[in-house]
């Protein structure tokens, strides 16, 4: 099957969950961050990702966001769903279900497995296992600090002439890893950028895009740098990547999405409350990441 792997370039943004007080999922907060994502020219929409605090969600509670975000997107963006794990037979089946009862979700984003640390051949063998089970594309995501284990370059390749393993979303940091893969990969195969700090140097070396946390809660100057880049003008994407440098480095200083949740209060969107184990930043970097939203706004 040929899949439309244009949907898929550009800025994705990893949505968080907004909570109310007393942790309920605020299902008004996600409206309005879908509706701010449409406005801030962001390109698609990934639902529980990392970001979206999916650890600590029940299965109903995943379901529920995903339907409201189908519902308040109205086809607008592209959807992409978060479903991975380390019980590959688990994730298959799930993949499984999704593919025969589709309700708008347009590819899976879907982690390397976790804790039990496969080898190269593992991963390869649980990736593929994946793609037989479904007919919507899939990107592999590549996050070694979570998952204890990298996806070397070799197997990532690996995994790029499976049927429906159309992208990769790396986060291992290594800009070296990342341009071999640009380097190597298909000309069918899209590499993402999965660190918001080097998305611009990974466009410049042939990346086709980002899944972004920062894009949450600042889409329109992240989507403007990534769009400008895309097109070869970084007179116009530099600035705004420094501009936005110093946000970045904060978002991450105490953990995701407690800082990112904290420039979202101050646009309105939702109030921030994280389940635990999460906590909110310290109050020491919620004043610096207020001060820096207020200056970027």
């Amino acid at each position: 099957m040929t899949h439309d792997i244009s949907k898929f370039k550009g800025v994705g943004v990893a949505l968080v969950t907004p909570f109310l007080a007393n942790h309920d999922i605020d299902f008004n907060g996600l409206r309005a961050l879908v509706r701010l994502q449409i406005e801030g020219g962001t390109d698609f929409l990934v639902v529980q990702g990392t970001t979206g605090e999916s650890p600590v969600l029940s299965e109903d509670e995943k379901d529920e966001i995903l339907k409201t975000v189908i519902d308040e997107n109205a086809g607008r963006l592209p959807v992409v769903y978060g479903i991975g794990g380390n019980n590959t037979k688990l994730i298959a089946d799930k993949l499984a279900k999704i593919s025969a009862n589709n309700p708008g979700v347009d590819g899976i984003l879907s982690v390397s497995p976790y804790y039990n640390k496969p080898t190269q051949e593992g991963i390869y063998q649980h990736f593929k296992a994946l793609s037989d089970a479904t007919t919507i594309p899939i990107i592999l995501y590549n996050v070694p600090g979570r998952t204890g284990s990298n996806v070397l370059v070799e197997t990532t390749l690996r995994c790029a002439t499976l049927a429906n393993i159309v992208a990769v979303k790396e986060a291992s940091g290594s800009i070296e890893q990342i341009m071999q893969i640009i380097q190597r990969a298909p000309k069918d195969f899209l590499v993402l950028s999965g660190d918001d700090g080097i998305t611009l140097p990974l466009i410049a070396a042939g990346a086709h895009g980002v899944i972004s946390v920062i894009g949450n809660a600042l889409p329109e100057k992240f989507s403007k740098m990534v769009h400008a880049a895309m097109i070869g003008d970084f007179e116009t994407a530099r600035p705004l990547h420094y501009a936005l440098s110093d946000m970045v480095r904060m978002l991450f200083a105490e953990g995701n999405p407690g800082g990112v949740k904290e420039v979202l209060v101050v646009r309105g969107v939702m109030e921030n409350h994280m389940r635990l184990p999460l906590v909110n930043v310290s109050e020491t970097l919620k004043k610096q990441i207020v001060a820096e939203t207020i200056a970027l706004l």
